[in-house]
């Protein structure tokens, strides 16, 4: 017991034991963009298992999307990943944009973050995508973003360029992160039927929906749009925390979130 300058007494090395509860099971690192409203909200309404926890830092953007400022990006993903959890273990690291990742590269991008937990399991959300389309045997992807014109030329360059087929793309032709985040669920569910509606009357086959954007808000909405469209639907946010939890091992099946998440990798 020390005493200390008035004259009161301080207790000290009292005795504890210890439990880890948070991040026992599993701890998923997360870069968010800074101007980014949706994707810790839509990660925490998904990941609810008790000991799965998030952990996430935000890294400085450009409220305007363009290659550009997306690009601008990679040489501060390690030092915003590396603030996450320092010094200790995270089981997954995923990086929170998806035209990013797509102008940078998913390899560039993957080792941004390798140099920040080399030790972590890896993903974005177009990395995420392509493990989904995978896992669901999809290979004619309908495509639906927020971006404008010459983002898109990347996004559909990029799938294509990995082996999947775009019949159709659709966009609401929105640069501002937080407009995209606002647009609201009867007007993505209407674009969804709308480039369906576009790849029938055009005889194109087509496998699965994705939408792409970590600021659109569409995880909670995805069962009922499955229900209503008959296929397979996911979005960045939606696709990504479905893959952390897998890569975590954590394979519960959660069918209230959609087709994708009754499914392993």
């Amino acid at each position: 017991m020390a005493q200390n300058d008035d004259q009161s007494y301080l207790m000290e090395h009292l005795p504890f034991t210890s439990h880890m509860v948070i991040g026992e099971k599993a701890r998923i690192g997360l870069v968010v963009l800074a101007t980014d409203y949706t994707v810790e909200h839509e990660f925490r309404q998904i990941i609810t298992t008790p000991g799965v926890d998030i952990f996430a830092a935000r890294i400085a953007n450009d409220v305007t999307i363009t290659p550009d400022t997306l690009a601008a990006m990679g040489p501060r993903i390690t030092e915003t990943a590396s603030i996450i959890l320092p010094d200790d273990r995270l089981d997954v690291l995923a990086y929170g944009c998806t035209s990013a990742s797509m102008v940078m590269g998913e390899e560039a991008v993957h080792g941004y973050l390798r140099a920040a937990k080399p030790m972590a399991a890896l993903t974005t959300p177009i990395t995420a995508a392509f493990a989904a389309f995978r896992t669901m045997g999809a290979k004619r992807i309908a495509v639906l973003t927020p971006y404008r014109r010459d983002v898109n030329a990347i996004v559909y360059r990029y799938i294509t360029d990995h082996g999947f087929e775009v019949p159709v793309f659709g966009s609401f032709n929105e640069d501002q992160d937080p407009v995209v985040a606002s647009i609201d669920a009867d007007s993505l569910t209407s674009a969804i039927a709308t480039i369906k509606h576009k790849a029938q009357k055009d005889g194109q086959a087509i496998d699965m929906v994705f939408v792409s954007c970590t600021s659109i808000r569409l995880a909670e909405h995805v069962a009922k749009i499955e229900a209503d469209i008959g296929l397979p639907v996911t979005s960045s946010n939606h696709a990504m925390a479905w893959h952390c939890l897998r890569l975590a091992g954590i394979d519960t099946p959660m069918s209230h979130h959609g087709r994708l998440y009754e499914m392993g990798i």
